[in-house]
């Protein structure tokens, strides 16, 4: 089975008696758990208050992840170096908590309350932040700096779980929103995904501009008393929303639905295999004996698992834009006509490149791909991926060309212009829109049905894991190349290194998993739901 495989989804039709009646076909619920009106539920209708719910949340984890470290260094007087490791250690813990909030949504409350529950933990967390920034103008001359300090780390740490409920639970349950057993939805859930990553791009992108200058001018209680209030608004469009949103859809293992049994990973059907010595007893021990469709369960995760290590490197490759890429366009020359840029603010030309390209892939590739390959979405879930890949290789090879020219003019004391790594931050943005959505979409389409959310939290893993394996290969590359008493390719003068042949060195790894993603997706094998 090949990856246009993925693109066709292993779905049964209900009789067609009941087609097309007023209530959903895939036996989805409302919030009195009663079947769905197909009129009055689900669909675009409910998704604009879950892209809102999603939209306010980012607008508060930029505003304070863009400029956290000023804070940190500035207000809690913390070193650059500690400073440096708290603001790393928070954003990864952001994108690994999304584990606690899959299980959860998954095994107890479902996704609609889990998000309603993290929502109001964030909104306390952005709350008690906030709060933290006036504590020195409460305290006076009686101010204790390590009260300042566990007040902040405490709101910073409840945004963290907070968003570790939301970040997987609000894309699957906007997906929930369209019937899979309608073509017309089908593809239209294909859409949302897109729209999904515009909405977080925009956040970011008012963010990092509005936000930001006013945490530096006007000051931090004002900074991050707008996105509080912004979340709490979020939480209230959201429930109130409640009435239009699909509440759960069947699980393939629930009722009448089973998996079909597959011959890959033969080795773990012996879970299922009652043992001549257990008798009944063993057979009813849930811990001893499982069922077809709970084996085949953990065989869907296992195949997804060469893609998801796939798409870790590719995150490694897009870490450059928040730390090499800065490094690099400081060494450069950062005037543009009258105006001055900072480097990180060049950032803002991958939020651009992301939000022009998801439109035009919406509108214009997706019909153009249709008509030439004769899929729902133009391109399946795995072709996307790998066009994003590519991309990635692209932008690499385009930064680590900059460079080498920036090095040769730097000999010759000719600066090198700050706008030549436009291009490089257009094009991986570009990337993102393919694989960033991509990767959603397809842990989405491909988890089991009653771990959704865990494969939406899965696929939001492999971001924090890209930033750590970048921060490995950094530390790899420094220690090998500066042994000896060598300036290494990344010196703190980088007119003295060789950055560009980093750059080289991530190009040719994004070569190599490239090709082995490709080798991947011929192999694998879609799921394989019924209902019997």
């Amino acid at each position: 089975m090949d990856a246009q495989d993925v693109e066709r989804p292993l779905i049964n039709h209900l009789p067609p008696q009941v087609e097309n009646t007023e209530f959903t076909s895939d036996e989805a619920v409302d919030i009195s758990n009663q079947p769905a009106l197909k009129r009055s539920t689900g669909n675009w209708r409910a998704c604009f208050f879950i892209l809102g719910a999603e939209f306010t949340e980012c607008v508060a984890f930029f505003a304070i992840a863009k400029n956290l470290v000023t804070y940190l260094t500035g207000a809690l007087q913390e070193s650059n170096i500690d400073a440096a490791t708290t603001v790393s250690t928070w954003i990864g813990s952001s994108f690994f908590t999304p584990l606690i909030g899959a299980f959860l949504a998954d095994t107890f409350w479902g996704r609609y309350w889990t998000v309603v529950i993290f929502l109001s933990v964030y909104v306390t967390g952005m709350f008690i932040l906030t709060v933290s920034t006036f504590i020195p103008l409460l305290m006076g001359s009686s101010y204790d700096r390590g009260i300042h300090c566990v007040t902040a780390y405490l709101g910073l740490y409840l945004v963290a779980l907070g968003s570790g409920g939301i970040k997987p639970c609000v894309s699957a349950l906007g997906a929930d929103q369209f019937d899979a057993t309608d073509p017309v939805e089908r593809v239209t859930k294909g859409s949302f995904f897109n729209w999904y990553y515009w909405s977080i791009n925009i956040g970011s992108l008012l963010s990092a501009t509005l936000l930001v200058w006013v945490q530096d001018n006007i000051g931090w209680g004002v900074g991050l008393a707008i996105p509080t209030v912004f979340m709490a608004s979020g939480l209230s469009v959201f429930v109130a929303g409640r009435k239009t949103a699909l509440h759960e859809a069947p699980s393939p293992t629930d009722g009448n639905y089973k998996i079909q049994h597959t011959s890959q990973f033969r080795f773990f059907d012996k879970a299922a295999i009652v043992a001549p010595t257990s008798g009944d007893k063993g057979a009813e021990n849930p811990w001893r004996f499982c069922t077809v469709s709970q084996v085949e369960e953990l065989k869907m995760l296992l195949r997804m698992f060469p893609v998801w290590a796939s798409m870790v490197l590719f995150f490694a490759v897009t870490a450059q834009m928040s730390s090499t890429f800065i490094e690099q366009g400081a060494a450069m020359d950062n005037r543009v006509g009258p105006f001055t840029v900072r480097p990180a603010s060049l950032a803002t030309f991958e939020i651009i490149s992301v939000m022009v390209c998801i439109p035009t892939y919406d509108a214009v590739l997706v019909p153009l791909a249709r008509r030439s390959t004769g899929k729902e979405r133009g391109l399946s879930q795995l072709q996307r991926l790998g066009v994003g890949l590519a991309l990635s290789v692209a932008g690499m090879v385009y930064a680590a060309l900059v460079e080498a020219r920036r090095l040769a003019l730097a000999r010759i004391g000719t600066p090198m212009s700050i706008m030549w790594q436009a291009p490089a931050f257009a094009v991986l943005g570009a990337g993102e829109v393919f694989t960033t959505v991509g990767i959603l979409e397809f842990f989405y389409d491909q988890s089991p049905g009653g771990m959704k959310s865990l494969g939406s939290a899965l696929s939001q893993l492999t971001v924090g894991a890209g930033h750590y394996l970048n921060s490995a290969l950094l530390g790899a590359v420094a220690a090998i190349t500066a042994s000896g008493g060598k300036r290494g390719w990344i010196p703190d003068d980088l007119d003295e290194g060789h950055l560009d042949y980093f750059f080289w060195l991530m190009a040719a790894l994004g070569v190599v998993n490239l090709l082995h993603f490709l080798y991947c997706s011929m192999r694998y094998r879609a799921n394989n739901s019924t209902a019997s």
